[in-house]
């Protein structure tokens, strides 16, 4: 019997353990990603402007170049495209 209460014991605890990271997981405190591998992505979404319910303006980066898009219903479509802030054209 005493077996079977430290087996529930551990149990509980772990049980514990998945629902906090749950929570925290939510709450975007905790991640299991890497932050390396954040710093290797090519595509990027630096900034959101929702301008009514259906159309937005997203601003992205794609390596050394940086596209305002704008998204509606019918599609998405380039507004402007112009090189990275701090990035000279000949580096």
């Amino acid at each position: 019997m005493e077996v079977f209460q430290q087996v529930m014991a551990v149990v509980a605890v772990l049980l514990l353990l998945v629902a906090t990271l749950w929570v925290l997981r939510r709450r975007g405190v905790a991640g299991l990603t890497l932050r390396n591998k954040a710093a290797a992505r090519r595509v990027e979404s630096l900034e959101r402007l929702p301008l009514s319910p259906q159309h937005t303006l997203h601003l992205v980066r794609v390596r050394d170049t940086e596209l305002l898009v704008a998204s509606s219903p019918s599609g998405c479509s380039l507004v402007a495209s112009f090189p990275r802030p701090g990035m000279e054209a000949g580096k």
